[in-house]
């Protein structure tokens, strides 16, 4: 097993990461949605309608809820019918021509397009692969990471950040009060 993710798992990682909640910014909005697209080789040159971007924000935040899951985060059951809904939205046709399952939008819309490629992704990994890419365990970070740990165990997209942060604020919340360490 490599400690570098796939291209695959790179894109829906990168997908995934299109919202940065610690800080609070989307890249999946009317004004940057196409640009991030084409930068993660999901859309060619083709335009997005503001109407799109609810789609493409709920099967990222569903896959995020799926990637929380891989890290041993129970997703509410709604969440994940959430994004099932969303996913029943755009028709697709399958396809094995080039060896691999492809799925392919019926309709040309531009964000069906963009999930039908993210769906293939995801069908594409190979089984282990898929359930090394997790969320960061920080509640407020819930970064996409690929956890290149030997035994999976994995749960912060930094252990030099949040990790740190998780296990110092731990360590504070148990040491009794007026101790301190020399």
């Amino acid at each position: 097993m490599s400690s570098e993710p796939s291209p695959l798992v790179r894109m829906i990682r990168d997908f995934v990461n299109s919202a940065e909640p610690q800080l609070g910014t989307d890249q999946l909005t009317p004004a940057t949605a196409a640009e991030c697209l084409q930068h993660l080789g999901l859309l060619a040159n083709a335009q997005l309608a503001a109407t799109d971007l609810p789609l493409l924000i709920g099967v990222r935040e569903g896959l995020r809820a799926v990637l929380s899951d891989h890290a041993g985060h129970s997703s509410a059951p709604a969440v994940l019918a959430e994004l099932d809904g969303w996913l029943r939205k755009v028709p697709v046709t399958s396809s094995l021509a080039s060896g691999i399952p492809v799925l392919t939008a019926v309709k040309n819309n531009a964000a069906h397009r963009v999930v039908a490629a993210i769906i293939s992704a995801v069908i594409a990994v190979p089984a282990d692969d898929w359930a090394r890419l997790k969320v960061c365990a920080r509640d407020s970070c819930r970064w996409a990471f690929y956890d290149a740990s030997r035994n999976r165990s994995g749960r912060w997209c930094s252990m030099a950040g949040c990790g740190n942060i998780v296990k110092m604020r731990r360590a504070h919340r148990t040491q009794p009060a007026g101790s301190h360490s020399t």
